[in-house]
């Protein structure tokens, strides 16, 4: 069969292809003889001329109809070629007219076209220089951030533990106010490093553009009779009165120091909050991020009844005396 190895396809002569013209003039030239037998046959009365003009023309005939058969076969060819290659022209223009309406939809939300250009820019060339660790890291967080932005179409967005970046984050993303709740889990966190660079992002939030920052702590009525516990909890509320931030300070009762009652909460221009809720174990679990307009009422409500109820902290305590020089 013409194809398989060993066996010479049509046009070739002992494997190597014949030129298409001299293959064209070969079956001109047989047409042309068979013609010129044929019109023997039919009439031997007529002269040679006219067998020979036969013969030619019928030859001639045979020569333009090999070359119409090819070029409707080109022709074919190339109409294909052209669907082919309209079909992928019109792919590549859906995806960049997609691509524009998207960058559209994104500069008439008032969000940044240069970062997402930056971030798909960014992701390619990790994807084609980067190691497999990498690339699978990139996509990852590429996935989460797709995840949490998704999440927000709905005014809410879940993280399932401490979530420190989305506070820091938010703090410089404030415009007018700062209010929050500190409970007795969060206590430990003001010992920690992240601690600082919250508070640096605080004083950095009320120096431009000037946002007033509560917080609102929460002690049970076992802390307020520890007076060695007061004395490092009064130090914490003037550490951060000298910041320039409101403190004021409430003792829960113990029907009110409910699980509920431990949850810290940290309310963005009284548009967005976060809320921190803890395990039984009082760890924190889950951090969640809240943009729900009547939920986020509540929350300002909530926290504008809590601290008018709550006390200013006492004097600063004494620093400890040093022993006397001898």
């Amino acid at each position: 069969m013409a194809g398989e190895p060993g066996t010479p396809d049509p046009g070739t002569a002992g494997g190597a292809r014949v030129p298409p013209v001299v293959l064209k003039t070969l079956i001109t030239l047989v047409v042309g003889t068979i013609a010129y037998v044929l019109t023997n046959l039919v009439d031997q009365s007529e002269d040679e001329l006219w067998k020979l003009a036969m013969s030619v023309v019928i030859g001639g005939a045979a020569l333009i109809v090999q070359y119409m058969v090819d070029f409707e076969k080109r022709l074919g060819t190339v109409e294909a070629g052209q669907r082919h290659q309209t079909r992928v022209l019109g792919e590549r223009f859906t995806q960049l007219s997609e691509a524009a309406g998207l960058l559209n939809e994104l500069d008439q939300a008032g969000m940044s076209t240069s970062d997402a250009r930056r971030l798909i820019k960014s992701a390619s060339q990790v994807g084609l220089q980067g190691p497999d660790i990498v690339k699978a890291f990139a996509r990852a967080e590429i996935e989460s951030l797709a995840s949490v932005v998704t999440d927000l179409t709905g005014m809410t967005a879940h993280w399932q533990r401490d979530n420190n970046e989305w506070l820091i984050r938010l703090t410089g993303c404030a415009q007018r106010t700062i209010d929050a709740t500190s409970s007795s889990v969060d206590r430990p966190f003001w010992d920690t490093d992240p601690a600082g660079h919250y508070l640096d992002a605080q004083i950095e939030a009320m120096r431009d553009p000037g946002v007033r920052i509560r917080r609102l702590f929460m002690i049970n009525a076992a802390e307020e009779g520890d007076p060695d516990f007061m004395e490092m909890f009064t130090a914490l509320c003037h550490g951060q009165l000298d910041l320039g931030i409101r403190v004021r300070f409430m003792v829960l009762s113990p029907n009110r120091h409910t699980r509920s009652a431990a949850r810290d909460i940290v309310i963005f221009d009284d548009a967005v909050y976060l809320e921190f809720e803890p395990d039984r174990q009082q760890s924190y679990l889950q951090t969640r991020l809240d943009a729900d307009a009547r939920r986020v009422d509540v929350q300002v409500r909530r926290f504008n009844d809590l601290w008018e109820s709550a006390a200013e902290p006492g004097p600063r305590p004494d620093p400890p005396a040093r022993p006397a020089g001898r």
